[in-house]
């Protein structure tokens, strides 16, 4: 079937039980037993429950994935789908990546004895020259956050294969429907299921997918006794999301595209990152292995940090806010914000500039949010 299909059929049938069309809320934190010979299918929520089997069957099919797993959050998620590592493995990684990712690695993988190389680039030669006799995992993040850099997942998922290295892929700027990493050759996929899949600013989730057996065990379990799970509200309002993920997607890629050709242009602007435009260094990895370029870009203001402060108290449709691939258009300083945790040694070691801003381009009319940052870049001095 294709992709809108399964996102509003697989994993969100008829309810049996009542013929209900929309897979019910099961707000309940335990099951009752028939009897102590048989442990049932639901028998306590942090384990399973049937909201939250519907959204993780539907995550899988969505990413052409045998597995899903959903988590409460995209940081949860990533923390879950590290666990396949013991103190001793080393990981590399692409080196733009979200701020919460680097925490992880820097706070909680360090101190337990887990090596981290950062590739200066996110070119598959790089990935190669960082790998040790330890490496057990290589973290892509595709498009990465904030320079939309893009890698050769496949290119570099075939290095890790002739070496038993494990190809992980953050998806959340692409979402299933504009890139499957899996089929790619990645081993796993996560998402923020808060962004572009729970898609209205609602809820905060993760997931984890995969086709691999004993990956998905070892996922499974860490997500059982860990207990970092979502509620079934949680799980119902992202399943309602995805109905309508295909249609958002193409909205969001529209008015990116439209805005990333104007704001390159523009004379109070030094540099524009989208996928989607030709002067991206990477444009034509991305028109192979991506179905799209997605909502999200990210451009550099000539006049440094104070104007970036002018447009971002200028603007008026784009609210400054740390999130990102909700229907509402966001604005986000990546040094002040979602990268402010870092050291400017560190931010600089990343391009992480002073003079960046990232938009989330929502569903809004393309001409408003044109006509809007107009307005705020104006008086920008050039």
């Amino acid at each position: 079937m294709h992709f809108e299909t399964l996102a509003i059929h697989d994993g969100q049938t008829p309810d049996p039980a009542t013929g209900s069309v929309t897979v019910p809320i099961f707000q309940t934190s335990t099951f009752a037993r028939e009897n102590l010979d048989q442990r049932p299918e639901y028998f306590y929520s942090r384990i399973g429950n049937p909201t939250r089997q519907a959204l993780e069957s539907s995550i899988a099919l969505l990413e052409n994935a045998r597995f899903g797993l959903a988590f409460a959050s995209g940081v949860a998620a990533a923390m879950a789908a590290l666990q396949i590592l013991r103190p001793g493995d080393h990981i590399v990684s692409g080196i733009d990546i979200y701020g919460g990712t680097y925490r992880i690695f820097e706070q909680l993988l360090r101190p337990w004895g887990i090596a981290i190389t950062y590739a200066q680039d996110e070119t598959t030669e790089n990935y190669a020259r960082c790998i040790k006799p330890e490496t057990k995992l290589i973290w892509l993040e595709s498009p990465s956050n904030p320079l939309l850099r893009i890698s050769d997942i496949r290119a570099t998922a075939a290095i890790a294969q002739a070496t038993n290295i494990k190809i992980a892929v953050d998806n959340t700027f692409a979402s299933p429907y504009f890139q499957r990493p899996l089929d790619l050759g990645a081993h796993i996929v996560i998402h923020s299921t808060t962004k572009y899949l729970g898609g209205h600013s609602d809820v905060i989730g993760g997931a984890v997918a995969t086709n691999d057996q004993s990956l998905y065990t070892t996922i499974r379990n860490y997500q059982a006794a860990a207990g970092a799970i979502p509620g079934p509200w949680d799980c119902w309002l992202i399943m309602r999301g995805i109905k309508t993920l295909k249609i958002r997607m193409k909205e969001h890629e529209s008015s990116a595209i439209h805005l990333a050709r104007i704001l390159q242009t523009h004379p109070a602007i030094e540099s524009v990152w989208y996928p989607g435009l030709p002067s991206h260094p990477q444009h034509d990895l991305a028109k192979q292995q991506m179905n799209g370029f997605g909502g999200m870009l990210t451009i550099a203001l000539k006049g440094g940090a104070p104007a970036v402060e002018h447009l971002l108290g200028k603007l008026k449709l784009f609210a400054l806010a740390d999130s990102l691939g909700g229907v509402e258009s966001l604005a986000a300083s990546p040094s002040k914000m979602t990268l402010g945790a870092l050291t400017p040694e560190e931010r600089r070691k990343r391009n992480c500039t002073d003079n960046l801003v990232r938009l989330s381009i929502g569903l809004e009319h393309p001409g408003d949010l044109e006509s809007d940052l107009r307005q705020a870049l104006a008086g920008i001095p050039v």
